[in-house]
């Protein structure tokens, strides 16, 4: 009969150690202690692992906490992708690929607080980030360039104008201002402001110019 210090030292079986289960178990240390705990011995004890083997997967720190923005970012993806590629009137599809942006990340601020609160800190030194936000800004200009072949929209650079409704709109899908989207009227309200300006400027016959009524 084996020793109880033997039978101690006897493998447990458990499921297979891959980056897919340590990005896992690093969002939920994250949910469970916050952002700073996003490091690789922290998951590492978290698995019941050595750090060595979670550094088999992941290289540092700073590659763990880009893993699990990726993942982050990458579940929305799906549903923006289809509304780009889908066909229609473009000045209806950029308006929903954008209502659809601001959806998703209110409902993740409300399903998930403590990941989303932690994503803009680890969010900061990503470099999935910079990625993330120019695939949004490439969706937004593939339906922008499709306006400007059919007439819908004005002669502009659809890359360029992209950028810029990205940015404007910022208040309603940037993390940063969650804080602000509780007040869901006035944020509805605002968006509505924000897009009505910014459709006035792009829609070919749309601008809006007030007459001058003094003499």
């Amino acid at each position: 009969m084996a020793s109880p210090a033997r039978r101690r030292r006897m493998p447990i079986t458990e499921a297979p150690l891959t980056r897919d289960r340590i990005v896992s178990t690093a969002e939920d240390v994250i949910r469970r202690f916050g952002p700073t705990k996003a490091t690789v011995v922290d998951v590492a004890r978290a698995l019941g692992v050595s750090h060595a083997a979670v550094y088999r997967h992941v290289a540092t720190k700073a590659e763990l906490r880009d893993l699990v923005v990726a993942r982050w970012v990458e579940v929305m993806m799906p549903p923006l992708r289809a509304i780009a590629t889908r066909p229609g009137p473009a000045p209806q599809r950029l308006r929903r690929l954008f209502d659809t942006l601001i959806s998703i990340k209110r409902r993740r601020a409300a399903d998930d607080p403590e990941l989303f609160a932690a994503y803009l800190t680890l969010a900061a030194d990503a470099t999935s980030i910079a990625t993330h936000v120019d695939e949004l800004i490439s969706l937004a200009a593939s339906i922008i360039r499709a306006g400007v072949k059919d007439g819908t929209f004005r002669a502009v650079d659809p890359l360029a104008t992209s950028r810029a409704v990205l940015f404007a709109t910022s208040r309603f899908h940037h993390p940063a201002h969650a804080a602000e989207w509780a007040d869901t009227a006035a944020m509805d309200s605002a968006y509505e402001e924000v897009w009505r300006l910014l459709m006035d400027g792009l829609r070919v016959g749309r601008r809006t110019v007030k007459k001058n009524t003094q003499r």
